[in-house]
């Protein structure tokens, strides 16, 4: 697989760049500065994926001074980033080529003072077929003793054409 800068430019292979980086030394290093590059909003919390499957994402935010607050914590913004950064790698991973998804709602109750390093994990089925679907994705994020700090709702819009969903059942029926 060619990772160049056309793979950044297609979310729906995320899943594969993923799969090609996480193996080798300090890949998931090189996956997180593509994720910065492809998305550089994101990349100002420098998330870091720590997983990486078929509908679930978990990914880590660690603790410095430019995600912080005035009250000595993690910034709200900050967490909302992580949110959406982790239900959206879970989306993604599940996109055939050719189809594109939208954040159209995010909102967080946050639970407490988030604290250290924060750890964001969210799982979703997208639904099938081509067209435009709207569904909530949920993610919660922990600090690194496990205590939940903030939970998030997504709601994610993907539209796929139906040429994707045909090379996708072509794949599959390939496939032994």
């Amino acid at each position: 697989m060619k990772l160049g800068i056309e793979s950044l430019r297609d979310p729906t292979r995320v899943l594969d760049m993923w799969k090609s980086l996480s193996v080798k030394t300090f890949g998931k290093q090189l996956f997180a500065r593509a994720i910065a590059l492809a998305v550089p909003y994101t990349g100002s919390i420098a998330p870091l994926v720590l997983e990486l499957e078929a509908g679930r994402a978990k990914v880590q935010m660690r603790d410095r001074w430019s995600v912080r607050n005035h009250l000595r914590c993690v910034h709200a913004v900050a967490l909302m980033n992580l949110g959406e950064a982790v239900t959206g790698l879970a989306v993604m991973s599940l996109l055939p080529p050719g189809a594109r998804g939208i954040v159209t709602q995010l909102s967080m109750d946050y639970v407490k003072k988030a604290r250290g390093t924060i750890t964001g994990d969210a799982k979703v089925e997208v639904p099938a077929g081509p067209g435009t679907h709207e569904f909530e994705v949920q993610g919660e994020l922990r600090n690194s003793i496990g205590e939940a700090v903030a939970r998030v709702r997504a709601r994610w819009r993907i539209d796929v054409p139906e040429a994707a969903v045909a090379s996708a059942g072509a794949g599959a029926a390939a496939a032994p």
